[in-house]
């Protein structure tokens, strides 16, 4: 149990009010920390909020501030906050909170980051809570609130007992206190338990939650036509036979776009595909070809100011007994989320309401904000639950959209995404490069350099992971190539791919070292603990663990005829994770038959939830290190159907085995970091059983055949 400030002001306690059920509401913005928990940790971690209500009934509602985006923090972070205020899992109902800046802090879902964000503040709301429920419960029997306890809802002590929903309403009128008692993780009921989806009956009932779901009286579908290629522009268009399409009311410009706008999507999208457009195709409309030479020669050139500079790489190259030299190719990915990109916006003199899937409400709502010349206080954001989102909606374009047909047309409407739109106007994973070097003298490696090229990257490289700070001579170099195809954030961005070209090539150079690769890690991590050379963005011992931990799991050492492993090992997004890879030979062709996964993610908040993320960013990670492309020409994106790329099968899909560290550590991101080390682990055990390796993904480009 640990005791911690609540430093409360009237701003950060932005409610407590009776309901006229007899109930409380209690509102928190936690803003602050225990001053122990600053020096440990930025204090931004801390920067959240949380609402709650507790009827008269005992019932208590959750507010879940956080957008969820099927990472299963709408059930996790109400865990947190249930576990300290110490009610039944069952007494509570869970509501999805609207972007809302006075009561809530970071509604964001990206970076793996909402539980490790609102951690420490979502336990001082309900431990908040509990205690001022306490304290009226003592008011009322006169007597000190230190005697009373409180467990699952009921308050107890002096030979007496009191439901929260008795007491509720006098909690109202209690003080806020000046600090609160932490829970022990030992003593924890709910967290570390596995719970299901809140919204889970509704999801499989098929009740609305989605974005696509939401609709109102006299709403209008928009499907809008973009322009067929990146650095077109609209220069004229006829809407003669789209507007004799049964069901289209209009249709619009605005900027190089053409929305049709009908009362069905079925309707608009058939209007959109009755428009003849012409374009303007005198821009910069750049192919694959052209990112691929332009970011080969970039491998070529020094750059100006290396990202990191240890020792003297130079020499150690020069005096090396041999040099191992690897280089790395990915592609552009699309997100292809199962629900593609919508938003409805209604817009009147009054306000702005927008209702849908986001990742960034905040940013959204400012955005909306600008575009329309309004105050963001007339501007509301409703959250839907979405049907994935992987990074692609954290950049709301398709609000905008939405935002600015509404404002034209005076009426409410939906803009939605057909599959082609959502894969030919994408903000896509970017393509980029990696040139590895090793230097190798009497048997040892004695130096590395990386040189890291990427399109719109600001740095395509992470020159503080592993394996900085274990080898004297150590550079890090980066490129940027411009280009006007929009990209961003893609599910553990950067680290994506630079995970399996860097376990690809640690692995290459063990086995070119004759040593073991779980031990060539292992002993580069000794140097790193013990006499670390410059700075360590990692911590070293977590590190070993989860490849120890994965080793074990793994039977590493363990040979078994027909069954060849590969290993990996990746850190990003403040978590630990290791990944073995066992493939089989079936009828001459390899396939990947298990994972075994080892994390140390800290305290795990619910089992279930969490075993089901690290599933699928393996399987992610496995599908697109093997099938995932799209490729560029004259601007034209070559993919705009699933007929056209492929994704992950059912059949192709491994048995995937976790195993997390057992830690009272704050939990750290879980969403991301098990997809990084994928793809290395299966093209090592590949390489373990046919011999090939693989410098480019995807890997069935190599003319390999996946059993």
């Amino acid at each position: 149990m640990s005791i911690v400030k609540t430093t409360v002001d009237r701003r950060s306690f932005l409610k407590v009010s009776a309901l006229s059920t007899g109930g409380i509401v209690l509102g928190f913005n936690w803003a602050c920390t225990p001053q122990e928990a600053v020096r440990a940790i930025p204090s931004e971690w801390f920067d959240v909020n949380a609402f709650l209500k507790i009827a008269a009934n005992g019932m208590v509602t959750i507010m879940s501030p956080n957008p969820e985006i099927g990472q299963n923090v709408k059930t996790s972070m109400p865990m947190i906050i249930a576990e300290e205020l110490d009610v039944k899992w069952e007494d509570v109902i869970v509501e999805q909170a609207p972007l809302d800046t006075d009561a809530f802090k970071r509604q964001v879902a990206g970076g793996s980051q909402s539980i490790r964000q609102g951690w420490s503040s979502l336990r001082m709301a309900g431990a908040t809570a509990k205690q001022m429920l306490i304290n009226a419960a003592a008011k009322q029997w006169g007597v000190d609130p230190s005697g009373l306890t409180a467990s699952e809802g009921v308050i107890s002590g002096n030979g007496k007992k009191i439901t929260y929903g008795e007491i509720a309403a006098e909690a109202a009128n209690v003080p806020v206190p000046e600090e609160v008692k932490l829970k022990d993780p030992k003593d924890f009921k709910i967290i570390g338990t596995e719970r299901r989806n809140v919204d889970l009956n509704k999801i499989v009932t098929g009740q609305p939650l989605f974005g696509l779901d939401h609709k109102v009286d006299g709403m209008l579908y928009s499907v809008v036509l973009r322009p067929p290629a990146f650095g077109a522009k609209l220069k004229s268009f006829d809407d003669s036979d789209t507007r004799q399409v049964n069901g289209v009311q209009d249709v619009v410009q605005f900027g190089d776009k053409i929305a049709v706008l009908a009362t069905s999507t079925w309707a608009a999208i058939k209007g959109q595909r009755a428009l003849k457009p012409e374009w303007d195709l005198s821009g910069q409309l750049e192919s694959t070809s052209y990112h691929d030479e332009t970011m080969r020669n970039l491998l070529d050139t020094p750059s100006e100011e290396p990202k990191r500079n240890d020792g003297n790489v130079k020499r150690a190259f020069a005096e090396a007994d041999k040099v191992i030299e690897r280089t790395y190719e990915a592609p552009f990915l699309p997100h292809n989320t199962m629900e593609p990109m919508n938003f409805f916006a209604n817009v009147t003199a009054e306000k702005v309401e927008l209702v849908g899937p986001i990742q960034t409400p905040e940013w959204t709502r400012s955005r909306v904000a600008k575009l329309l010349e309004r105050e963001e206080s007339e501007v509301s954001i409703d959250m839907t639950r979405m049907g994935g989102g992987f990074g692609r909606r954290l950049y709301g374009d398709f609000a905008l959209e939405a935002a600015e047909i509404s404002s034209m047309i005076n009426s409410p409407v939906k803009v939605v995404f057909t599959r082609e739109d959502d894969m030919t106007a994408g903000t896509y994973r970017p393509g980029s490069k990696y040139k590895f070097r090793a230097s190798i003298k009497d048997g040892q490696m004695t130096g590395y350099h990386l040189v890291g090229a990427g399109v719109n990257m600001r740095n395509a490289t992470r020159e503080n992971n592993f394996p900085a700070a274990s080898l004297d001579n150590y550079l890090i170099e980066s490129h940027n190539l411009q280009s006007n195809i929009t990209t961003g954030a893609w599910r553990a961005p950067i680290t994506n791919f630079l995970a399996f070209a860097e376990q690809s090539f640690i692995d290459e150079v063990a086995i070119e070292l004759g040593q073991d690769q779980v031990q060539f890690r292992l002993d580069l991590f000794e140097r790193a603990l013990s006499n670390p050379v410059g700075e360590v963005g990692y911590d070293v011992e977590k590190f070993m663990g989860v490849v120890k931990l994965a080793a074990e799991k793994s039977n590493w050492t363990e040979k078994k005829d027909g069954v060849y492993k590969g290993f990996s090992a990746y850190y990003s997004h403040n978590t630990y994770v290791a990944e073995v890879a066992e493939v089989v030979m079936s009828g001459g062709t390899p396939k990947v038959q298990k994972m075994i996964t080892a994390i140390d993610c800290g305290i795990v908040v619910n089992p279930m939830g969490a075993i089901n993320q690290v599933q699928g960013g393996v399987i992610d990670g496995i599908g697109h290190a093997m099938y995932g492309e799209l490729t560029f020409e004259a601007g034209v994106p070559q993919s705009k159907n699933f007929d056209q790329y492929r994704l992950i099968r059912t059949s192709e899909v491994p048995d995937v085995e976790v195993h997390f560290v057992e830690s009272n550590n704050d939990p750290t991101g879980l969403g991301e970091p098990s997809l990084p080390p994928a793809g290395g682990a299966i093209a090592n055990a590949i390489h373990a059983a046919t011999g090939q390796r693989f410098y480019q993904q995807p890997f069935i480009k190599e003319k390999v055949v996946f059993g």
